[in-house]
């Protein structure tokens, strides 16, 4: 049995937490490997840092050094804490190079080399932790392992293939004698050695990406909530925690609003049919949520609602469209160029509408301009919408669901502004107003969640 278990900022983010992992690690059974992200904070504060390099280098190397010697200092005896310097001076080292180096901050992986810094402290202190408890254990960068990570500065993906063989030379060694590795997540590297960071919270897509790579039996993902929830319980006071769920369900809420896990998370150990827990590293006690290939079936209309807030729709028009399909790929290339995710798109007879962050309005109008004239007539932009997510079981394919989920909606006075249904077998998408979000959650989570569960417990 081969588990690996990631571990976020806040699960490492003291001395205190640092211990209550390690005795989480400790009392897991079989094979372990771990990923680890920075210690909370640290990310923001080395963000900061790049934006007024000239001014916070020495303030950045003073607070971050101290901050991870007074954990380790205060968690290892003197023998221990020697042996911990051997490996943190020469990666601090590293570090302060870097921060000076000036040839390198012109480079355009400068940032993503900077921002991934946390991860290679925080790795090291679990591990010495670990071995102070009389574990083997081994902490190793991303660039010990052979995690490749392709893709432009600071939106990386992980090479799948080339990491599974360089981890089966770099790190099943380890396992197979009976080490812990414990492994910085956050980022790969290129062919060139360069850090590639995978985004914000891009930890736990590394967990998923080193699951894979190791063939592993079971990802953990350990965090400070109890898993997957029927809505935010920060608005909606009963949500409930859900038990089981499949990929599917797991892929559509990640991405469209719930700050469970990254939303890329779910496709490496999907691809392998690895089963995932996200669990609670404050609550170890707590089962969390399990998501697998396969999940009992619960006959819930609707499982989870969760939305995404301060997005855009921009609609374009053409009266080519229904009839020059070359159109609508056009559009979506130049969108492309920047990278900007998609969150839906929606298509008619004239019209071709899709949903993007308020943040990346100016940067794609800017490419659809550059469009030719005669392809496109007018560009429309709604801004501050929010999309409304609903997963489910038989969402799609159970007769009248649409209806009663858009009267629920009716109920509190919110307009549907864009619908995506059909793509995804588990859930349905739409567009309200940002200002609509809360009544439209709570109206849901009551009407389909909390009544469904009443009538349950009366049978």
């Amino acid at each position: 049995m081969l588990t690996v278990m990631k571990f976020g900022g806040t699960s490492v983010g003291s001395l205190e937490a640092i211990e209550r992992v390690s005795k989480i690690v400790a009392n897991t059974q079989g094979n372990k490997v771990v990923v680890t992200s920075a210690m909370s904070g640290i990310t923001n504060f080395l963000v900061a840092c790049c934006e007024d390099l000239e001014y916070m280098r020495k303030d950045t190397l003073e607070t971050f050094e101290s901050k991870h010697l007074e954990v380790a200092k205060a968690m290892l005896d003197e023998k221990q804490y020697a042996e911990f310097m051997k490996e943190f001076k020469p990666r601090f080292d590293n570090f302060k190079a870097l921060l000076y180096d000036e040839k390198a901050a012109k480079n355009p992986y400068y940032m993503d080399n900077v921002t991934s810094q946390g991860e290679r402290f925080s790795s090291l202190l679990l591990c010495h932790k670990l071995r102070s408890m009389g574990y083997k254990s081994i902490a190793l960068t991303s660039e010990d392992c052979g995690i490749i990570a392709e893709g432009k500065p600071l939106n990386g993906n992980a090479n799948l293939r080339m990491t599974e063989t360089n981890m089966g030379i770099n790190v099943m060694p380890y396992i197979n004698k009976g080490y812990i590795p414990i492994i910085t997540g956050f980022y790969g590297v290129t062919e060139d050695d360069l850090p590639l960071t995978f985004g914000r919270g891009g930890s736990d897509y590394a967990a998923a990406v080193v699951a894979n790579a190791l063939n592993a039996d079971m990802l953990e993902i350990w965090t400070d909530v109890d898993g997957f929830m029927s809505a935010d319980p920060r608005v909606v006071p009963h949500a409930k925690k859900i038990d089981e769920m499949s990929y599917g369900e797991a892929a559509e809420l990640a991405y469209f609003g719930a700050k469970v896990l990254h939303p890329r998370t779910i496709e490496p150990v999907r691809k392998k049919h690895i089963p995932l827990k996200v669990r609670n590293s404050f609550k170890p006690e707590e089962k969390g949520t399990l998501i697998s290939r396969y999940r009992e079936y619960s006959n819930e209309l609707l499982r989870s609602a969760a939305a995404k807030t301060d997005l855009s729709i921009i609609t374009i028009s053409s009266p080519e469209i229904a009839y020059r399909p070359d159109i609508v790929a056009k559009i979506l290339a130049k969108i492309s160029e920047n990278d900007d995710s998609l969150y839906s798109i929606s298509t008619s007879l004239s019209t071709v509408a899709f949903l993007i962050h308020n943040n990346d309005v100016k940067s794609t109008l800017s490419k659809l301009y550059e469009m030719d004239n005669a392809d496109v007539e007018k560009i429309d932009v709604t801004s501050d919408v929010a999309l409304i997510c609903c997963v489910g079981d038989d969402l799609i394919s159970t007769s009248g669901v649409s209806g009663e989920i858009f009267s629920a909606v009716k109920e509190v006075d919110a307009n549907v502004m864009m619908i995506s249904e059909g793509a995804s077998a588990v859930a349905l998408n739409f567009v309200v107003r940002n200002c609509d979000v809360l009544p439209v959650i709570k109206i849901l989570h009551e009407r389909f969640v909390e009544e469904d569960e009443d009538y349950a417990e009366s049978e």
